[in-house]
């Protein structure tokens, strides 16, 4: 049996919009994480409390879903005209995995806050009161993000009136802007937004059916369905969706074979490989429903609704980046997005989901026959929930 002593890492416990995630800086990683590999994804898995076969995350900072099974590593830029690159690990729960392969949204909102803190920022840029500009190179998908971050007395403002659905208390508003979010084919995964060159598929999945889709690379890779076409909605919560080993299973063999379509996998058995993207999601038009929360929404109140799974699971909201995916979408006519939330053209919309709702907007126009999206606006929070030091086994590195 190890003996090993633990080892003792500084170390941030943020949330990030609907999200938590353990955040580092680059410098504290031990000298073998610094670099990525086994001994960085050991590491962090260790951290999380990952793989758990039962599913729970207890010996760690996780906690048992795909909003909380995160991580962060945060280092001085490398680009120019850069504040700090910003690098994503979403580490599953119940498997030695962490996939480094997109970005979280919803702790965008929190590497801003946490860059001025930490003494990445210049102190002549932050202002006494008012608000400092972050510009975020987003390391994982190779994009920026420019985080508006609110200041007051000179230190970040981390309470406030500012509610977003999904988070239990209001705090300080954190607006960001998702910079040309759509894939440029730098990777994998395609040349353009829609890598088909379409706005609409026939997704044919062997076995299930087949099926209208959107497949859009903005913000995150994204498959879109309609509600209706898989037998839902749209005003789902988690039980129904989380409770039915078989909609999970469904789900994710359409994903996989969407994830072939676009271009991401060569081959169906990449998928487990590959589990934070692409994204899969269904879309309605606006109807009556009553949130996790107990909160009523109207369809009134609301353009389209939308439903969401992460990690094989519904979400309780929406992700960070499936929430760019559907501003982009929506802003372009003729995507299942648009179409659900009514077609033409629009700059924003608001969306419902299962927690609330939640507003987006993007900016898109054509150029040379091919949509382009130059920015992707939406607004979150950010708070430090405890800092301090994580401490694992010291063998973890071995």
């Amino acid at each position: 049996m190890s003996k090993a002593p633990q080892i003792k890492i500084p170390a941030t416990y943020l949330r990030g919009g609907t999200s938590k995630g353990v955040f580092f800086r680059l410098q504290d990683l031990p000298e073998a994480a610094q670099q990525p590999g086994a001994a960085r994804d050991a590491l962090l898995m260790r951290v999380i409390g990952s793989p758990d076969p039962y599913g729970k995350q207890i010996d760690g900072m996780g906690a048992a879903t795909s909003s909380t099974s995160k991580t962060v590593i945060i280092a001085q830029s490398s680009q120019p005209d850069h504040d700090v690159d910003y690098l994503f690990g979403q580490v599953a729960v119940d498997k030695p995995f962490v996939d480094w392969s997109g970005n979280c949204g919803n702790l965008s909102a929190a590497v801003g806050p946490f860059a001025i803190s930490n003494g990445f920022i210049p102190a002549d840029r932050i202002p006494q009161n008012g608000h400092c500009t972050v510009r975020i190179w987003q390391a994982n998908i190779g994009k920026t993000i420019v985080s508006h971050v609110p200041i007051t007395d000179g230190q970040v403002q981390e309470t406030g009136d500012f509610e977003l659905d999904g988070v239990t208390f209001p705090a300080a508003e954190v607006q960001l802007e998702f910079l040309d979010p759509a894939d440029e084919g730098e990777g994998d995964g395609g040349g353009t937004m829609f890598p088909t060159g379409h706005v609409v598929d026939t997704l044919d999945v062997p076995g299930v059916g087949s099926f209208q889709a959107t497949l859009i690379n903005a913000g995150i890779p994204t498959i879109f369905l309609n509600a209706k076409d898989i037998g839902y909605t749209g005003t789902e919560l988690q039980p129904v969706i989380n409770g039915d080993k078989a909609a999970l299973e469904r789900f994710e063999t359409i994903r996989a074979w969407g994830a072939v379509k676009m271009g991401l996998i060569q081959d169906t058995a990449e998928a487990a490989t590959r589990q934070h993207t692409p994204k899969i999601a269904f879309v309605a038009p606006p109807q009556d429903y009553v949130a996790s929360s107990g909160k009523p929404v109207k369809a009134a109140d609301v353009d389209l609704l939308v439903r969401a799974l992460s990690m094989g699971q519904l979400h309780h909201a929406m992700m960070g980046t499936a929430a760019v995916a559907i501003g982009t979408a929506a802003a372009i006519p003729g995507t299942l997005v648009n179409l659900a939330a009514g077609g033409g053209e629009r700059q924003a919309v608001r969306f419902g989901h299962p927690s609330g709702t939640l507003r987006v907007g993007a900016e898109a126009s054509q150029e040379g026959g091919q949509w382009v999206v130059k920015k992707a606006l939406m607004s979150r929070s950010a708070r430090v929930l405890m800092e301090g030091a994580v401490r694992v086994p010291g063998d973890v590195l071995r």
